[in-house]
């Protein structure tokens, strides 16, 4: 059976979420390799240590693991990593030569490990697929004030071209890497992520509710592991000080990490400008497991990011059976049926979101039916559809006649 090496540089499978770096692709790449190993598959992901406590390998589950390597200090930001990936290498390659190992495959996520991908799949003259799980002149384009390093661009446009294939979750996000990066969308595929049907199912209300300690007649939840201002979490404040059942509701924010004290600063404030900061709560960090108790609390989840290339809390939401306000943007609007499941807000105007919140608060019929539509949608797209369609796409490199990408 094929062995197959997942790329994930900066980002841990088992980070905790809010955790530096730590998000959707965190997930994505842990539930991709699980689902790979128990299909007979040998998957290992490959991520530089991120504590001095981590063991170098962690059992995933059966043909399953992640290899810590060493690659730069421990506390580097993001933005530095680039620098440490000729270290990255050097440690894989001494993990590869210890353990006797070689693939089949490539599969780097974000632009950081498609880097080192660039210069694996020409040693081991295996094919490169990429995911970036998000862009950064997308990110700049949603959102102005918005910075991204030249570097980030200029590597994202080299791994574009170079990569044997692209896989990307949303038309919207093959659309955005043939608009900014100017390739022929033929190399990119379109394949949806999942939602961990066996985690994400609905609980009882008031038992989560008592559980956690949430009081109120309704509560929105928004879960940001990095609460930023690209997340858009000040609209929803401004929403719930125009509603029409704001004195019975509650907002709880889920996430954030320790470059978030300024944002929830900002938020906090504006809440007190609103007179509502008493009914916004901000939880911090949670582990991933205590998420369904969060979604089957709320009432809605509202998601009113700027910029997301997927938006998996929205889909695990929806699998709780929540319905969720989201903003117009690629990756909720390909799973969201407007009326139907929840609501696509198409302006970033607090008016339209507290109308929408308003109209789900208070009719009970509306919000048990697109509980229903929520979890009947959600179930035909769990990580077992998603790989198995990824599977698809790696035998069809690996075993059909592959040529290596041009200019690679």
């Amino acid at each position: 059976m094929h062995r197959l090496a997942l790329l994930s540089v900066h980002g841990c499978p088992f980070a905790r979420l809010g955790e530096r770096d730590t998000g959707g692709m965190n997930i994505y790449v842990l539930q991709v390799a699980r689902e790979l190993g128990r299909r007979g598959y040998h998957a290992d992901v490959f991520t530089r240590i991120h504590d001095r406590n981590d063991p170098e390998i962690v059992e995933l589950g059966e043909n399953a693991r992640v290899i810590h390597l060493e690659a730069g200090p421990y506390g580097e930001t993001k933005q530095s990593l680039h620098k440490y990936i000729p270290d990255f290498l050097d440690s894989l390659s001494g993990f590869q030569k210890r353990d006797g190992t070689s693939y089949d495959l490539i599969h780097s996520h974000y632009w950081l490990s498609g880097l080192a991908a660039i210069e694996l799949s020409r040693k081991w003259n295996v094919p490169h697929v990429a995911t970036f799980h998000t862009l950064a002149q997308a990110k700049m384009e949603a959102r102005p004030s918005e910075n991204e390093p030249r570097v980030r661009i200029d590597t994202e446009y080299q791994v574009i071209n170079k990569a044997d294939s692209m896989v990307v979750s949303t038309e919207q996000e093959r659309d955005d890497i043939s608009r900014f990066y100017d390739v022929n969308t033929e190399k990119i595929n379109v394949i949806p992520a999942g939602v961990d049907r066996q985690m994400f199912q609905p609980k009882d209300r008031d038992k989560s509710r008592n559980l956690l300690g949430l009081s109120g007649t309704h509560i929105l939840l928004a879960v940001a592991q990095r609460i930023e201002p690209l997340k858009g979490l000040d609209v929803i404040i401004e929403a719930m000080a125009l509603m029409d059942t704001k004195e019975d509701t509650r907002l709880i924010i889920v996430g954030g990490d320790e470059n978030s004290t300024p944002e929830i600063n900002r938020l906090t404030d504006l809440a007190t400008g609103h007179g509502i900061a008493d009914r916004v709560i901000f939880t911090g960090p949670v582990r991933q497991h205590q998420l369904p108790d969060y979604y089957s609390a709320a009432d809605v989840f509202v998601f009113p990011s700027y910029y997301e290339s997927f938006g998996l809390a929205a889909l695990e939401a929806q699998a709780c059976g929540t319905p969720v306000v989201a903003a117009n943007i690629g990756g909720p609007a390909s799973y969201i049926k407007d009326g139907e499941n929840g609501y696509i807000v198409t302006w970033r105007k607090p008016e339209e979101y507290a109308d929408r919140l308003d109209a789900l608060l208070s009719d009970n019929e509306l919000a048990a039916n697109m509980s229903a539509a929520c979890r009947r949608i959600s179930a035909t797209m769990g990580w077992d559809v998603a790989v198995d369609q990824v599977v698809n796409h790696y035998n069809g490199l690996i075993d059909g006649k592959w040529t290596r990408a041009e200019g690679a």
